[in-house]
């Protein structure tokens, strides 16, 4: 297979926003540093994988391409430096030009090292320990279990190793998600409230004085403040 990148494969992997930004010039800048063996291929396959980081449009993709050279120069086992001027070889020799001094370049190198889009590009990077050591994991299970089951051990290897064991492989517990819903009361329901249970009170004692009957009652309008009953207006 080709290690030769394509305008094609670039815009499939780079956000949807900033495909028309891609050009041929680019790849073709792109593939003529993938001539260097050294390179080549892991080059190619970081530009592939961490366009992610492109995601919010705050880098152009010119300092994509030379962040992701200056990373993979890094993981091939370079220093910050040697990945540095391998990456901007001619920004380097300008500086030697002109009599920059060690400190200063080395101080410039330490910033771009430290800069936003190289260290989201190195976070894609890094593999979880818990990953990376899979295997050891598994031994250490395996080395656990079989202390737990030989019987020339004395019970408390055995009993510790069984525990061990217990606490490793223990089910994730299911997370109990509680809703606090909490309604708070404001003055118009307080207000409210007090008024039904006054209304309430008082078409009782009129149903005992016979000033109302139960049927009255219960067609009667609830007439609120403001309303125009018969051209007057309820009074507020």
């Amino acid at each position: 297979m080709s290690d030769k990148l394509t305008l094609e494969q670039f815009k499939k992997v780079m956000p949807k926003q900033l495909t028309s930004s891609v050009s041929q010039e680019m790849v073709d800048e792109v593939n003529r540093l993938l001539v260097d063996p050294q390179l080549a291929q892991n080059y190619r396959e970081n530009l592939l994988s961490y366009t992610s980081v492109m995601q919010d449009g705050k880098f152009k993709i010119s300092q994509y391409l030379d962040a992701v050279r200056y990373v993979s120069f890094k993981l091939l086992g370079s220093s910050n430096l040697q990945a540095y001027i391998k990456t901007f070889p001619d920004r380097y020799q300008n500086w030697i030009n002109n009599g920059v001094s060690d400190k200063d370049i080395s101080a410039y190198v330490a910033g771009y090292n430290k800069t936003k889009l190289v260290n989201l590009i190195f976070a894609q990077t890094l593999v979880p320990s818990h990953v990376l050591n899979a295997d050891l994991y598994q031994k250490a299970l395996n080395v656990q279990a079989a202390l737990m089951n030989d019987p020339n051990v004395s019970p408390k290897v055995r009993t510790d190793a069984a525990n061990s064991l217990l606490t490793h492989l223990k089910a994730p517990e299911v997370a109990k998600i509680e809703l606090d819903i909490g309604v708070k009361e404001n003055s118009a329901i307080e207000e409210l409230r007090a008024a039904t249970l006054a209304l309430a009170a008082q078409q009782r004692s009129n149903i005992a004085l016979g000033s109302a009957t139960v049927k009255g009652v219960a067609h009667s309008k609830i007439i609120a403040k403001g309303d125009v009953i018969e051209g007057e207006v309820v009074p507020i």
